[in-house]
């Protein structure tokens, strides 16, 4: 491919890619919702994984992976750095192979004291793009999410086409 073919098909993607766009929009918002999260100790990431288990209370790990679209390595990972804090536990499930996830109480105390500092930020991202941004783009974001699941992974979709 020559340079400037290169340079073309790469500004195609920078402007059309909804993955290269939605990526780098995540990461900014995430960074407004850190910046202001600082204080209470806890990364958005942190605090939308404590929502999840507090909405749905004790809960198997693979069933909160696919609630929030994570793959269960991932989300054992982010897991083990708030069990090590104490914020929350990982038990022992039903069967020896499953392992069920809660909030502590030191875990409903930092998701009840971080609140405030994610209302702050929340009203931050609600004043820059504007309500009526947010009332098409809420939508929008709520729609990908069901679809995600419609969307085959290259690899469900190699098994799907007879490759292993």
């Amino acid at each position: 491919m020559e340079q400037r073919e290169r340079l073309d098909a790469c500004a195609e993607v920078a402007m059309s890619c909804v993955c290269f766009n939605l990526r780098r929009a995540s990461r900014m918002v995430s960074q407004l919702f850190d910046g202001i999260l600082r204080p209470s100790g806890l990364r958005i990431t942190q605090f939308t994984l404590m929502v999840a288990i507090s909405l749905r209370g004790s809960t198997p790990i693979q069933e909160l992976a696919e609630i929030l679209g994570m793959d269960r390595t991932t989300l054992t990972r982010n897991l083990k750095g708030l069990e090590e804090a104490g914020i929350v536990s990982v038990a022992v499930g039903t069967d020896r192979r499953s392992r069920l996830v809660s909030l502590t109480p030191k875990g409903e105390r930092a998701l009840d004291d971080a609140m405030p500092a994610w209302r702050q930020a929340q009203q931050r991202a609600v004043e820059t793009l504007g309500e009526e941004r947010l009332g098409y783009l809420m939508p929008v974001l709520h729609h990908i999410s069901a679809a995600s699941g419609e969307m085959p992974d290259h690899h469900t979709e190699e098994r799907s086409l007879g490759h292993a």
